[in-house]
């Protein structure tokens, strides 16, 4: 690993280019340590294009045998909360979460389990005949147990973020409305001219890839991931916030989110064979992400088969081969940091991740190996930290 640069101070200028949730948690950490801080992204923040711009997020705390992604969501955790009172507004809905072990596919759920103990954070193994007794709406076949976890939920995710734009802004950063390109070498540039700034963090998201394909076009890999909402049922709470909790099932794959303040009961297919180009595809779902979201509905919530959907949202999720995020010095700059690798699990991490990077930028520390460029191959799933 090469040596972290050395000798920044409160009057360095720092460039964050990308106005997700990486870049602005980023941003603001920098500025809280007073530096002087320009962010960068072509659209708003908040733009539908984003990743970071979806009605809602799900965070949980259990990631397996991994017990720094499990600290750092607990620890977001409280971070989110502390915003949320600081900010006035609600960021956090703590609905409850509930992860399927499928039968004979466990490894990931039962390393969960003593990981959760071992931190303190809660968490209720529960039985098929539990899980059933406690929601008869839900189809269990196929389900060895259930992890419940009382304070998973899911995030106000454009909410939080526009928000914290805001805050920037108020704070005395700035915002320019254009969108860096890189150069052959992999420099920034902007207009033909380079990037004016001591520290370059880019955090881009999926157009990562492309910017810096040279370095990155074999370790990160960009996939479409179609969203539906579905309407409960006439006069059913079933399936609202109040009485439903976010779900992963792994076995299947799918996850999603209760139906909460008008938008309807969202239930996503991990379907990773569908390409998406960031800058022409238009962000409409296709017949056949429908037709694979009413065949797992018919599989685990059988009496949404039949009710209409309503709405539909087309993301895009950056997806590294261990599906840990990638968190390190561009291998040929020292002024260039590198943050993202999301693999669809970044987002709840938010406020410790804008942490981490900021303090690699500074040379508070150095990248831990995980999140470095090198020695990226796939693991199996019970190595996996998001259980992909």
């Amino acid at each position: 690993m090469k040596a972290i640069p050395r000798g920044v101070m409160a009057a360095d200028r720092f460039a964050v280019v990308g106005a997700g949730i990486v870049g602005v948690m980023t941003a603001l950490e920098l500025q809280k340590q007073g530096h002087s801080v320009t962010l960068y992204d072509g659209w708003e923040p908040g733009h539908t294009r984003a990743a970071s711009s979806g009605i809602h997020r799900v965070t949980r705390s259990a990631h397996g045998a991994d017990e720094l992604y499990t600290r750092w969501q607990w620890e977001a955790r409280m971070r989110w909360l502390e915003l949320q009172a600081e900010w006035g507004i609600e960021i956090l809905r703590e609905t409850g979460g509930l992860l399927l072990a499928e039968s004979g596919r466990s490894q990931w759920e039962s390393a969960a389990i003593p990981t959760l103990s071992r931190l303190g954070i809660p968490a209720i193994k529960m039985s098929p005949p539990e899980l059933a007794t406690r929601w008869p709406h839900m189809n269990f076949q196929r389900v060895e147990f259930g992890i419940y976890e009382p304070h998973a939920g899911f995030l106000w995710a454009n909410r939080a973020l526009v928000k914290g734009y805001q805050v920037f802004l108020q704070r005395g950063g700035t915002f320019v409305r254009t969108r860096p390109r890189t150069t052959p070498a992999e420099r920034l540039e902007i207009d033909g001219k380079p990037l004016a700034a001591d520290r370059i963090i880019v955090a881009t998201g999926s157009w990562m890839r492309e910017m810096f394909r040279r370095t990155l076009g074999s370790v990160l890999k960009v996939i479409r991931q179609d969203v539906i909402f579905t309407s409960p049922p006439e006069g059913s709470t079933t399936y609202d916030a109040g009485n439903h909790p976010v779900w992963i099932d792994h076995g299947y794959p799918g996850y999603g989110i209760p139906a909460v303040e008008g938008h309807g009961f969202k239930a996503v297919i991990a379907w990773h064979e569908s390409d998406i180009d960031l800058d022409s595809d238009d962000r409409v779902v296709d017949r056949g992400a429908l037709v694979r979201s009413r065949q797992y509905l018919s599989y685990r919530f059988p009496e949404l088969v039949a009710q209409p959907i309503t709405d539909q949202k087309v993301c895009h999720i950056v997806m590294t081969p261990d599906t840990h995020f990638l968190l390190d010095f561009h291998p040929d700059h020292d002024d260039i940091v590198l943050a993202g690798g999301g693999s669809g699990s970044i987002y709840k991490h938010g406020p410790v991740v804008g942490e981490y990077v900021a303090g690699i930028a500074t040379g508070r520390w150095a990248p831990d190996s995980r999140f470095t460029l090198e020695g990226r191959q796939g693991l199996s799933l019970g190595e996996s930290p998001t259980g992909r």
